[in-house]
């Protein structure tokens, strides 16, 4: 999925679909985030860095509302717990720096195959 030209407006929500399929481990989440999320350049392959590119967003335009859904996601957190942890910790952090503005994230994880 490709993002819109940053500040440009958008009718609906932006949607972007993360797939865990074969992913094992903290290095391989974080490039399947850059790849699948369309991360920016500056994304720097780190927790941190994906949390400011979570909070930030502007990289995807200016839509009504973010979307992520995530596949596989139960193999992941049995793969690599801890990993998942942390992901899960940031994603949470996401959605609720998003909840009160005029553009709330929404993730969901959908693991029917």
């Amino acid at each position: 999925m490709t993002a819109s030209e940053p500040g440009t407006p958008s009718t609906g929500p932006h949607r972007a679909e993360l797939d865990l399929d074969g992913v094992r481990d903290e290095p391989t989440f974080l490039d399947r985030c850059a790849r699948d999320l369309a991360l920016p350049e500056w994304f720097g392959h780190n927790w941190d860095a994906l949390d400011d590119c979570l909070r930030d967003l502007s990289w995807w335009g200016r839509p009504s509302g973010y979307e992520i859904r995530i596949r596989g996601w139960q193999r992941f957190r049995a793969a690599a717990p801890e990993t998942a942890r942390t992901a899960a910790d940031v994603l949470a952090d996401a959605i609720e720096y998003w909840a009160p503005r005029d553009t709330p994230l929404t993730v969901t994880f959908d693991d029917q195959e």
